[in-house]
């Protein structure tokens, strides 16, 4: 496995995180003086967290592992961008916060942390980065405590079937493929404007395969939800729902999916 994909990626997302530190979408601000940075679907998910332990994976700069921080959870949270870790850092020490924050690939976790957590939790635009579940999940697996609780939001692998380059929306990628799809474009989802260009090498993973990595791993699932839609508006001309959310003018197919497992 090419160590060139994870490095381009690597510094992609360290460039994203000063752009994203400063979007709206983030809104650092208000973050700051106490709005969560988490979204209902994991809210209702996971529930009273307090006293519990929580790893979030992938956690970019560390809001939501921070938000799970100040509902009372003992968080530690790992990225694979320096830029995001360091800030995730400063934010912890600012807030006041007891989060701790580790800098490595997602699928390396357990070579640096020993601890097992009550949640293992992660959200919105995570497996698309990894090449294959099956490491990924054994790493979950392995942090979890007996009888712990493993949730993850994501996008709906429909969703990225579709090139979305160009402000139009062309089917192009397998749901089920297996060969790494290259983007480079001009900008980043929290600010389409930024003249910073994303290079990214990312992977598409069905249903199936999430659910199956996670079962061989030995986790139960509890459940597999699909929603039609998004708490974030980051694709072409989402309409805003009643509560609040974004669907597609259609709603031909989900944009979010949600599972909860235990150990």
């Amino acid at each position: 496995m090419s160590n060139k994909y994870f490095e381009t990626n690597r510094n992609t997302w360290n460039e994203k995180v000063k752009i994203h530190s400063k979007s709206d979408m983030y809104n650092l601000e208000a973050f700051k003086k106490g709005k969560s940075s988490l979204m209902t679907y994991e809210l209702n998910a996971l529930g009273d967290v307090n006293g519990k332990s929580l790893l979030h994976l992938q956690c970019h700069f560390g809001q939501d592992t921070l938000s799970w921080s100040r509902a009372g959870a003992k968080c530690v949270g790992v990225d694979l961008s320096d830029e995001g870790i360091a800030l995730a850092q400063q934010l912890n020490e600012e807030l006041q916060l007891d989060a701790k924050f580790v800098r490595c690939n997602v699928l390396d976790t357990s070579e640096y942390i020993d601890d097992t957590f009550d949640i293992v939790f992660t959200s919105y635009g995570v497996i698309g980065w990894l090449p294959d579940l099956k490491p990924w999940a054994k790493m979950i697996a392995e942090r979890l405590k007996k009888g712990g609780v493993f949730y993850m939001a994501e996008f709906h692998p429909i969703v990225w079937m579709f090139d979305y380059l160009d402000g139009k929306q062309i089917m192009k990628y397998g749901y089920m493929q297996d060969e790494v799809i290259y983007e480079e474009y001009e900008g980043t989802y929290a600010n389409q404007n930024s003249k910073m260009i994303s290079k990214e090498y990312g992977w598409n993973h069905g249903l199936s395969e999430v659910i199956n990595a996670l079962i061989e791993a030995g986790l139960q699932i509890d459940y597999l939800n699909e929603y039609d839609e998004s708490p974030y508006n980051v694709l072409p001309d989402l309409e805003t729902t009643k509560s609040g959310m974004y669907a597609t003018k259609d709603r031909l197919y989900p944009l979010i999916f949600e599972i909860k497992a235990t150990k």
